[in-house]
């Protein structure tokens, strides 16, 4: 069988490393983690709020397979973790609008291998390391990047393919409207036991037709969706402790937008101007980090 992690494995340890971690140095691990996966998702102008929306879908699929609640924890972590690798890759392949070529695309299939390798040797390496390598793999041994079998293949990673997917198929992109959820749903009940493992893709499909899904698809945070930009579409993600009158800038074009919050809904409305080059940096959505991380890394704490 192909081992597991083609990768180095000189910093990856297991139980005994994580038992030698101090509490107090835990949070911010996890911190340094997530940010580098704010870093990357900020790098797409389109991909607002992807890493949150998957961690999200990976969190209701997870409950719903009965895992325990550390499972749970680390599956929604490594969720958010999963695209670390596209730090590597060029923007002109990232952000291309149209379709990619066979070149390009060879470039993409390596982001879960430098994904691997980039926290090989973090103390947290072994919760999360195998689901970015393995995400793209596939049960009929048709993925990347090393055509796993079925058997190969661990739990969080099959987890995480199908969330993945899901939000790239209902994500508007410049090329494309965003699907509809039961026409995502209906893709990944067709390839279901080649492309996505079939026991959990039943209880996804499961939770698509109860609703589970209605506040987290199109939101960059619960209850709150994706502003549309006249010009770039759906590009602007705001943050839950955003209020009334402050300013918001399109992470593509650049263009300006002041945010109006009434009864806990959220609208934006354009200014007509462009922001300048320090205001439309993007600014890491520390709040959402940290919640996700209150949220599950107790769970994972060594006892």
């Amino acid at each position: 069988m192909i081992s597991l992690f083609p990768v180095s494995t000189g910093g990856r340890l297991e139980k005994n490393n994580l038992l030698s971690i101090h509490p107090r140095f835990y949070e911010p691990l996890w911190l340094s983690l997530l940010n580098m996966a704010w870093v990357v998702e900020a790098r797409d102008p389109y991909s607002g709020g992807h890493l949150w929306r998957v961690s999200q879908y990976c969190r209701l699929l997870s409950q719903a397979l009965g895992l325990d609640r550390s499972e749970v924890a680390r599956i929604t972590l490594a969720g958010f973790l999963h695209d670390l690798g596209k730090v590597a890759i060029a923007d002109m392949v990232l952000k291309k609008p149209t379709r990619l070529s066979e070149s390009e695309y060879e470039m993409i299939k390596t982001h879960p291998s430098v994904g691997a390798r980039i926290i090989d040797g973090h103390p947290l390496a072994p919760l999360v390391q195998s689901s970015i390598l393995q995400h793209h793999e596939r049960p009929d041994g048709a993925g990347y990047p090393y055509g796993l079998d079925e058997e190969g293949i661990d739990t969080g990673s099959r987890i995480v393919s199908i969330c993945d997917a899901f939000d790239a198929m209902t994500s508007t992109r410049p090329y494309r409207q965003g699907m509809s959820i039961a026409k995502a749903l209906k893709i990944i009940k067709f390839n279901l036991h080649t492309q996505f493992d079939g026991n959990f893709g039943h209880v996804f499909l499961e939770l698509g037709r109860r609703g589970a899904f209605s506040s987290i698809i199109g939101h960059s945070y619960d209850g709150i969706p994706l502003q549309s930009c006249l010009l770039c579409g759906p590009t602007i993600a705001l943050h839950k402790n955003q209020q009334s009158g402050d300013l918001v800038y399109c992470p593509n074009c650049g263009s300006e937008s002041v945010v109006e919050t009434l009864n806990h809904r959220w609208h934006i409305t354009p200014t007509g101007k462009r922001g300048s080059v320090m205001a439309r940096q993007t600014q890491i959505d520390t709040d959402l980090i940290q919640e996700l991380i209150q949220s599950n890394a107790a769970h994972l704490l060594p006892v």
